[in-house]
């Protein structure tokens, strides 16, 4: 089997889940997530994007309800022994036929805990799930039972988040240096992305953005290709991936000429970003992170055109995001400690000038501060035209 981690590590990981469902006082946990498949057992597969649940009880049994076309990769990839098979046509729905698994495991009567912030539990499926289990089980969402079991990654596991951001920071370089006047962004995107599979890494959780012009304001990915012209400004945000963990970068690179609103941006966000380094650290809120954010875009007059958030927790994630629990906005709970990874993205965006501005990094907390993953400098990077 391809398993990414000794035996014993997954085994830690289902320890600490049953740890965590017992001080709940839940006796199951019904995981609908991919990332919580793969955390706990290896398991690889987009298969969750239909009905796909992983049984976990409080006596650490385990059983899969999946669709055949994925229980090959389940025997593959995972430590599953005890794979089901839900079937299309038969009359009963896949809830139906977990509720017959869970009343083999004795679940009837109790208490169950159950990820409902999940992509692949839809709300069509959810709506199915609940009626299935009425007045069979007690269900309440543990959404982030294994979420938060997850934000703190293990020696092995940072290995593979440093892998990741080796191959953004390559990706990066790629876009450095292929934004000049005239590039076509296709090009430029394709260089980033082969840059981390040549590297032996994987699809990213989302797609990596990417857009010159007006369409650096975007901080999301769109569709359309244009040509860089001879003065112009591209943002890109980039998810190195290996064995599915996530380190992100992001930037908006110049073409031609920095126009004195990008160099102030620029310097706004530069300091935002350093003071979430200095900020980010075992014991401190990463709320406190935000609020820097915050209080520098006011002081230098940028208030308008920064963002409610600023950062969020990578791991290993799927589709359709790699954003992972939990954000960085103002009032989170969350405090920082080692061995937790955060993307903190500083970002600006002018609707009324049409100009961005944007700087992002991930860092991993160490015992004492944090360890910046990336390589690159934080200077502002412009291209001749």
């Amino acid at each position: 089997m391809p398993l990414h981690f000794a035996v014993e590590e997954y085994a830690q990981r289902r320890a600490a889940a049953t740890e965590a469902m017992a001080s709940e006082g839940l006796d199951g946990m019904l995981l609908f997530s991919g990332q919580s498949q793969y955390y706990l057992t290896g398991y690889d597969s987009f298969g969750f994007v239909l009905f796909q649940c992983l049984y976990l009880g409080a006596d650490g049994r385990m059983t899969l309800l999946t669709r055949a076309a994925d229980v090959p990769a389940a025997e593959y990839t995972s430590v599953l022994e005890d794979i089901r098979i839900w079937i299309d046509g038969t009359g009963q729905g896949p809830a139906e036929q977990l509720r017959d698994i869970l009343e083999e495991h004795g679940c009837r009567g109790k208490r169950l805990g159950v990820e409902y912030e999940s992509w692949g539990l839809t709300g069509r499926n959810a709506k199915r799930l609940d009626a299935a289990l009425d007045g069979f089980c007690a269900t309440v969402d543990a959404s982030e039972l294994v979420a938060r079991i997850r934000l703190v990654k293990s020696e092995a596991e940072l290995v593979y988040v440093r892998r990741a951001a080796a191959l953004a920071d390559e990706a990066l370089s790629e876009a450095n240096r292929m934004a000049v006047a005239g590039a076509f962004e296709g090009e430029i995107l394709a260089a980033m992305q082969g840059a981390v599979f040549k590297g032996g890494g994987d699809y990213p959780g989302n797609e990596f953005t990417i857009g010159s012009g007006r369409g650096a304001l975007l901080a999301r990915y769109h569709s359309g290709r244009r040509h860089l012209d001879s003065v112009d400004q591209l943002t890109v945000q980039i998810g190195g991936v290996y064995r599915h963990y996530h380190a992100s970068l992001m930037s908006t690179i110049l073409v031609g000429e920095a126009h004195a609103q990008h160099r102030a941006m620029h310097a706004a966000m530069r300091e935002s970003l350093e003071a979430a380094h200095e900020i980010l650290k075992p014991g401190a809120p990463i709320r406190d992170i935000f609020e820097a954010y915050r209080k520098i875009c006011e002081r230098t007059g940028f208030t308008a055109h920064r963002l409610t958030s600023c950062g969020y927790s990578l791991g290993a994630a799927y589709h359709p995001t790699w954003m992972d629990w939990p954000w960085i906005h103002a009032g989170s709970e969350v405090v920082a400690a080692p061995n937790m990874v955060f993307y903190v993205h500083m970002i600006l965006a002018d609707r009324g000038s049409g100009r961005a501005m944007t700087l992002a990094d991930t860092s991993v907390v160490t015992a004492t501060g944090c360890e910046r993953l990336s390589r690159r400098k934080l200077d502002l990077v412009v291209n001749a035209g």
